[in-house]
């Protein structure tokens, strides 16, 4: 395995990498529009009152946001603790059973296309090298020096929702109380066609197809709050 191979290897992991975190933002602040947009809509239904609609906003942005930040966080966390106690495996395994590995190690490169003799040169000089790094990644697919973050993973989930749900909250209470409806579904039905564009886009997929989902998704949450809102309504009266 070349230097510049090793390179390139790194720079396509690390673009990946940072393609996942994109979504992953993307999907987060698509959640916050869908799902405060439904709540404050909802809520409009009952009530015209600011104050109410800024308190229920904001009590589901919260919420949200915390929702999405624990249980990233707590995902997160059971995914490096799986990582780090496979890496403790193979570094047992390396330090007990060096030849099995290499043989291991060998025919997994052969696995990727190497000949015999190739595959079992490189497995020789990347066990030289750092074995346990060589196996981390060849066998594992995990960076010992990259493991995922549970604290960066629950901040970026908390700020992707909350970025999100800013624009609905801000959108219901901000505008006069006759236009405040058609602003709000207005501007989330604009904010999931570029999320939903967005994410097409990052996944390599026709844009076209995700943005009719979104935005579909997005009106019929907010229709059927703002009709459940107004159900209340009229029975509280």
């Amino acid at each position: 395995m070349t230097e510049s191979a090793t390179h390139d290897e790194a720079h396509g992991g690390a673009l990946g990498e940072r393609l996942n975190w994109l979504r992953a933002a993307v999907l987060g602040a698509n959640d916050g529009i869908v799902s405060t947009a439904g709540l404050v809509v909802g809520v409009a239904g009952a009530t015209t009152e600011r104050s109410t609609l800024l308190a229920a906003g904001l009590a589901g942005l919260l919420a949200g946001s915390m929702s999405m930040a624990t249980g990233e966080f707590v995902s997160v966390s059971t995914q490096r603790d799986s990582e780090k106690a496979a890496l403790a495996m193979e570094r047992q395994e390396l330090r007990e059973q060096p030849e099995a590995e290499l043989q291991e190690l060998t025919g997994l490169l052969m696995d990727r296309g190497l000949s015999r003799r190739v595959a079992r040169e490189a497995a020789i000089q990347l066990t030289e090298r750092d074995a346990l790094r060589a196996h981390a990644s060849v066998e594992l697919g995990i960076n010992p020096d990259a493991l995922t973050n549970p604290w960066h993973a629950a901040w970026a989930s908390f700020l992707a929702f909350t970025a999100g749900a800013l624009l609905p909250l801000l959108a219901i209470v901000l505008p006069p109380q006759t236009v405040r409806l058609p602003v709000t579904v207005a501007s989330v039905l604009a904010a999931l066609v570029v999320t939903g564009w967005t994410s097409a886009r990052l996944g390599a997929a026709k844009p076209a197809r995700a943005v009719l989902r979104n935005v579909a998704g997005g009106a019929l949450a907010m229709g059927i709050t703002y009709a459940a809102g107004t159900l209340l309504r009229t029975v509280g009266a």
